[in-house]
C-alpha cells in the first residue's frame, strides 16, 4: 500500500532532544550469539560518521502533531485492524482472533496509534509520553521524512545502544536483569505469556524518557518498545532451516532493542546484538521507532 501524500509543514529539523552521537571504530554483533539463527554474530569492526538521534523513541506526542499536520492516516487505520496482546485486549471486546502458532498475539479490529488496545481504549492507556506504538514501517518512515530525518541503520543503532563501552551486551553493561532487584530496562518479569509481576513498574509500555540513560545520553534502547530501522531483515547462513525461514520473510525490515515483551526464557532480544524482522505494514503494541538526523 503506497505511502500517502503529505500536506502540512514539515518540521524538517532534529527534535529538541536530540543526542549528538560521536562518530569512530564501532563494533556491529557479537561474538556470543544467544539467538544465533537470527543473525547475531559474528561481531565485525566497522566504522560510523557523527549523527543525531533522538534521546527517545518517537512519543504519542510527538506523532500527534505530525498527524494533526499532515492529515497522515496510519496503514493500522487504513487496514482496520492492527495486533494486541491478548493480556491488553478489553473484555468488552469479547473474542478475538489469535495468530497461528503464537497465541498471545489476537487481531482486533480498530486497534491503531490512538486506541493502541481497540476501540475505547485510548482513555485509559494512551499517555502522550510512551512511545508510539501500532505504526508500521511505512509509518514510521514517514514521520522520519517529515522531520527531516531518516531511521538508523543496525550499524549506527548498535553504535548509540553502546554509549561508548564497546563489546557490552546491554546499554549499561553486561549485568543481567533479573524479576527481583535489577530492572535496569521495561521488560517481562513473570511466567510468559501468563504472569507478569510488573516488577519494573510497568505491564505494558513505559515514559520513553524513563530508566537510566546510556553513556550517550539515549533512553530505553533495549526492552520497551521495539524500533524499526532502516533495514531490510537478512541473515547470512548456511542452515536450511534459517534460508527457509528466510524465504518466507522477503521484504521484512529489520528491529532493534526488544520489548516490554520480552523475558529471558522466551524472546532475549532486549539485548544490543539482538535482530527480530517484521513485515514493513504490521503494527503492533509494542512496535515503536526513533529517528537520526546527519550533523
Amino acid at each position: 500500500m503506497p505511502t500517502p501524500v503529505l500536506s502540512g509543514k514539515s518540521m524538517l529539523r532534529p527534535a529538541p532532544d536530540a543526542v549528538l552521537i560521536p562518530g569512530g571504530a564501532s563494533l556491529l554483533g557479537t561474538q556470543n550469539p544467544q539467538i544465533p539463527d537470527d543473525g547475531e554474530d559474528p561481531m565485525r569492526k566497522t566504522r560510523i560518521k557523527p549523527f543525531r538521534m533522538g534521546a527517545t523513541s518517537v512519543t504519542n506526542a510527538q506523532f500527534k502533531a505530525f498527524v494533526e499536520a499532515t492529515g497522515y492516516v496510519t496503514e493500522a487505520e487504513r487496514f482496520g485492524w492492527s495486533f494486541v496482546f491478548w493480556a491488553q485486549v478489553p473484555e468488552s471486546l469479547g473474542a478475538t482472533q489469535g495468530v497461528i502458532d503464537i497465541e498471545w498475539w489476537r487481531r482486533v479490529d480498530g486497534a491503531n496509534w490512538r486506541d493502541i488496545n481497540g476501540p475505547g481504549t485510548m482513555a485509559e492507556h494512551w499517555h502522550p509520553d510512551h512511545p508510539v506504538v501500532q505504526v508500521s514501517w511505512n509509518d514510521a518512515r514517514a514521520y522520519a521524512d517529515w522531520v527531516g530525518g531518516r531511521l538508523p541503520t543496525e550499524a549506527e543503532w548498535e553504535h548509540a545502544a553502546r554509549g561508548g563501552m564497546g563489546d557490552v551486551r546491554f546499554p549499561w553493561g553486561d549485568q543481567e536483569p533479573n524479576d527481583t532487584d535489577f530492572q535496569p530496562c521495561n521488560i517481562w518479569q513473570g511466567r510468559f505469556p501468563e504472569v507478569n509481576t510488573a516488577k519494573d513498574g510497568f505491564a505494558a509500555t513505559a515514559p520513553a524518557q524513563f530508566y537510566d540513560p546510556n553513556g550517550y545520553g539515549l533512553y530505553n534502547l533495549v526492552g520497551n518498545v521495539w524500533e524499526w530501522t532502516a533495514e531490510a531483515y537478512r541473515i547470512k547462513s548456511l542452515k536450511k532451516h534459517v534460508r527457509q525461514r528466510l524465504a518466507g520473510m522477503k521484504g521484512y525490515k529489520l528491529s532493534k532493542g526488544g520489548s516490554f515483551l520480552c523475558h529471558k526464557s522466551y524472546c532475549y532480544r532486549y539485548r544490543i546484538a539482538a535482530r527480530s524482522g517484521t513485515s514493513p505494514d504490521s503494527a503492533t503494541t509494542h512496535q515503536g521507532f526513533r529517528v537520526v538526523w546527519p550533523t
